[in-house]
């Protein structure tokens, strides 16, 4: 278990992906208590080097025997990767946040966003799981809403960027783009559709019942981070040809009434959210601007007529960090907290 120290020993699994690129950068900008970095990614990537507070710090091999001395372990490197080395992190007394599916639904496995259900991270048994990125942006909205007016029913649409399928996706938008532009013939190989200037309803796997995993993921996830089976949630998941920043259409409907204004202040004063809306001023929340920022963006706040009790806003964020790494950072600092 993770002992009180001055410094830790932390690791990221995954380090030369986009996501194990964004865990250092967070790590360095937010000043984590490090004695030392270690880097760890499969063999394609031995011998690079990243750096981190202005050092270079050499990538190393993943391996089951590679953890001991390690404190804290940020993984990024896969579902796979992640069920088949994580335990080896735990019995080496390293405490494993991870950020793939692997562990989310496992109900022996806390799935935490901090701003949400810290109390979650007292019951882990080495492994912490980290939300889908979708999920994570939704449920910071929903907390604070929840809490006031209980909510009933969600109906989600998100408009999700490439980079949340990685860094080849994020190339293959940028060839493409390239491509249409001087007229040359599109070859889709991540996607299985062109996805410069398109937007395709298909993200991960579809199921028997004509979902998708993604679709899937939201609903069961938040009901887990909300510890609220009675919610009803439905959800559609668009990948949009945007590099960087998913955007959500998020419409609830609360067990008690809620003015857009109430839910305006509401919001305002709930930690990391950042309420940008005066639609009549063109303020409204945009990928662009929430790129490379912590927080979630609310805005096109405004009330449903349809339904006795219901809002409607736009919710962005930034999808490599407060959707992935930057949650990763922010449990493995609760978790610091804790400890007595």
């Amino acid at each position: 278990m993770l002992k009180k120290k001055d410094k830790y020993v932390v690791a990221v699994v995954g380090a030369t992906g986009a996501v194990g690129n964004e865990m250092i950068a967070v790590l360095e900008e937010r000043k984590f208590s490090i004695g030392q970095l270690r880097l760890f990614a499969s063999e394609r990537s031995e011998g690079k080097t990243l750096e981190f507070c202005d050092k270079a710090v050499t990538v190393e091999i993943l391996g089951e025997n590679v953890f001991k001395g390690i404190d804290i372990a940020l993984f990024s490197a896969g579902a796979e990767r992640s069920l088949h080395f994580a335990p080896f992190a735990v019995k080496a007394g390293c405490v494993v946040v991870d950020n793939s599916s692997a562990w989310r639904m496992d109900p022996n496995v806390p799935l935490v966003v901090p701003e949400v259900n810290p109390q979650d991270l007292k019951w882990h048994k080495g492994i912490i799981a980290n939300p889908n990125c979708s999920t994570i942006q939704m449920v910071v909205v929903m907390k604070p809403i929840h809490d006031a007016v209980k909510i009933k029913r969600v109906v989600v649409t998100t408009f999700q960027s490439v980079s949340g399928t990685g860094k080849r996706a994020m190339e293959e938008l940028l060839q493409q783009s390239s491509d249409m532009l001087n007229f040359k013939e599109i070859k889709p190989v991540v996607y299985p559709h062109q996805i410069a200037f398109n937007c395709l309803p298909h993200i991960d796997k579809f199921m028997e019942d004509g979902y998708t995993k993604e679709e899937i993921k939201m609903v069961n996830e938040t009901k887990k981070i909300m510890g609220d089976d009675s919610i009803r949630i439905t959800a559609t998941t668009v990948r949009v040809p945007v590099f960087r920043g998913h955007s959500e259409s998020v419409n609830i409907e609360t067990e008690e009434k809620l003015t857009a204004n109430e839910a305006r202040v509401l919001l305002s004063s709930a930690p990391g959210i950042i309420v940008y809306d005066a639609p009549e001023k063109n303020i409204y929340p945009l990928p662009v601007y929430a790129a490379g920022k912590d927080e979630v963006y609310v805005g096109r706040i405004r009330e449903d007529d349809t339904v006795e009790n219901g809002i409607n806003m736009w919710v962005v964020s930034d999808n490599l960090r407060k959707g992935a790494a930057l949650n990763a950072v922010q449990i493995a600092e609760k978790l610091i907290t804790q400890i007595k």
